[in-house]
């Protein structure tokens, strides 16, 4: 039994809630307990006042979400609380309305607890949050504060997106899961955008099996939580274009994800790399290079001295991005699902790199998304799942990946990967 109301999982919470054996409210306090004891080191949210989360937790309605506790990224918008984009032009900016995942995950008896730092815009200045695991290593980013938020307790499950690898690096960073959907599961709206094409919300929990709880209720979509692999696992191990930007970390976290399936029963093939895989980064260079600037043209033309000059030296090399490379990027990318089925080729999934290494030192940077760009631009499921620690102590993880759409089976193969890993460190 969990030793503390904070350590249950948001399955369980939400089952003893709504059976009237646990009131919200006493979750919530046990949570605001908890960021106060941590928050100060981690630095995980930008905004959080215990006395508007426990009201919230008090009239919040029974639903299968309840009790269980949210953190929002700064990009995603709510009424009661205020919205910066993780930019100071923003600081202190209060939208008129919750996005339509606030709105449901509070209708649905979810607590948000409080807003979680983004990077600027949801790009690549870093924002204040340290890694939970070495306050001297980033969390990687721009979904900072959401992933060091889960990875330190203080909340159940929090909101991430991702354009590049915004959800599964800083997930792998901080050790815990980061689940981007299948491109367009959650509803975008409410959204601080930056490429139409691109941009994903997803959740971070501490174990797969609550992500795929929370995304099937907050999709409508009770068979994500569901799904099931028929016969023994068949995986691909993946090594991608870019496999000299492995770390030793991250080489050894696939290798230990392959011997765990094994150890399961599940079946390990290596995919060949297809000549086609490094030009799709020139497509994603090609779609974010012409959104991104187009997105945040206010920003740009307006705002442009006020924002920092991280945010602005990145739109500036976005920017030369040209309309004929875009055009040609879209028309290949018609055929997504036929260069995903190629990728996988009788697979279940595939396991592959989610970060370079262990989370790097410093503050100044949120690490390198070179293994998670193309899983975004492909619009597939995506996982980053735990796999371990690397030589420093710090967490490292795999990334699950499946098909467009078969978000069920991409769910249920990676709880079983992370399962065949807990049981190889046991």
């Amino acid at each position: 039994m969990p030793s503390s109301l904070a350590e249950l999982s948001a399955r369980e919470t939400a089952a003893r809630v709504t059976g009237n054996a646990l009131a919200a409210e006493a979750v919530a306090a046990a949570f605001a307990e908890r960021i106060a004891a941590v928050e100060p080191a981690v630095q995980a949210f930008a905004y959080f006042d215990r006395d508007r989360a426990l009201a919230e937790a008090l009239a919040s309605p029974a639903g299968p979400l309840a009790g269980v506790t949210f953190g929002v990224k700064d990009v995603i918008d709510t009424a009661d609380m205020p919205t910066g984009y993780g930019s100071a032009v923003y600081d202190g900016y209060r939208p008129a309305w919750d996005a339509p995942i606030v709105a449901l995950t509070r209708q649905l008896g979810g607590v948000v607890l409080g807003k979680t730092v983004s990077t600027e815009f949801a790009m690549s200045s870093p924002g204040k949050t340290r890694n939970p695991h070495h306050p001297d290593h980033t969390p990687g980013g721009s979904s900072s504060g959401s992933c060091a938020a889960v990875a330190a307790g203080m909340v159940q499950v929090a909101f991430g997106t991702q354009t590049a690898g915004s959800i599964l690096r800083p997930a792998s960073y901080c050790g815990v899961v980061g689940y981007k959907p299948s491109f367009g599961t959650l509803n975008r709206a409410g959204v601080k955008a930056l490429s139409d094409s691109l941009d994903h919300l997803g959740v971070i929990t501490r174990d797969v099996r609550d992500a795929a709880f929370v995304t099937a209720a907050l999709a409508g979509r009770p068979a994500l939580a569901e799904g099931t692999v028929n016969g023994p696992l068949r995986v691909g191990l993946f090594r991608t274009s870019r496999w000299a930007a492995a770390e030793p970390a991250t080489r050894a976290a696939l290798d230990r994800s392959a011997a765990a399936i094994e150890a399961a029963g599940g079946s390990v093939r290596e995919r060949p790399v297809p000549d086609m895989f490094e030009q799709l980064y020139a497509l994603f260079d090609a779609v974010m290079g012409w959104e991104t600037p187009h997105t945040l043209a206010y920003e740009r033309r307006v705002l442009g001295a006020r924002i920092s000059p991280i945010t602005l030296g990145f739109l500036e090399t976005l920017a030369k991005a040209t309309r004929d490379q875009y055009d040609a990027a879209l028309a290949v990318l018609k055929h997504r699902d036929a260069i995903v089925e190629e990728l996988l080729d009788g697979c279940d999934v595939l396991i592959t790199p989610a970060a370079p290494g262990e989370a790097p030192a410093g503050l100044g940077a949120t690490g390198d998304p070179v293994f998670n760009k193309v899983w975004t631009l492909l619009h597939v499921p995506a996982l980053s799942v735990p796999a371990g620690a690397g030589p420093g102590g710090l967490p490292v993880g795999v990334q699950v990946v499946g098909r467009i759409g078969d978000d069920a089976r991409t769910l249920a193969a990676a709880a079983s990967i992370e399962d065949a890993l807990k049981a190889l460190r046991s």
